[in-house]
């Protein structure tokens, strides 16, 4: 049985990332873990409630960030109450815009960004209730 389930994110500078995300998200750090020299081994970022846990590379154990690989495959998804203030903030922050936020077919008015960290996020907010069945008829059309 699955009891819950967190993005875990390697980053060149996790410390900077974690202020990054602070600064850009409003979210709070909720603790870390630091080898003596200072490597971030672990630490764990409350989004209002759900966790994102985080680390500096360890390249030594194959646990390296997007850029090592040129780019990252995932987007993190970021419900939020404004995304375009949330955009806005992040990208004064240092975030890269990649898609400015626009109303979508879903029912979500969203963006794409990329952290200084290589990271890509879609935020958005729910503009409308869209079931399912209309979201394919809406997707079929375009």
């Amino acid at each position: 049985m699955i009891h819950e389930m967190f993005p875990y994110l390697c980053a060149r500078d996790a410390g900077a990332a974690v202020e990054f995300y602070i600064k850009a998200f409003g979210v709070t750090e909720k603790f870390r873990l630091t080898e003596p020299g200072g490597r971030i081994g672990h630490v764990e970022l409350d989004f209002n409630g759900a966790t994102l846990m985080l680390c500096d590379e360890f390249p030594e154990c194959g646990s390296r960030g997007p850029d090592a690989y040129g780019g990252t495959p995932v987007t993190i998804h970021l419900h939020v109450d404004d995304a375009d203030a949330v955009i806005r903030r992040a990208v004064e922050c240092g975030a890269t815009l990649e898609r400015e936020p626009g109303d979508h077919f879903y029912g979500e008015r969203s963006g794409t960004i990329c952290d200084p960290f290589g990271h890509r996020w879609l935020i958005g907010h729910c503009i409308e209730k869209v079931t399912p069945e209309e979201m394919q008829r809406r997707y079929n059309e375009m």
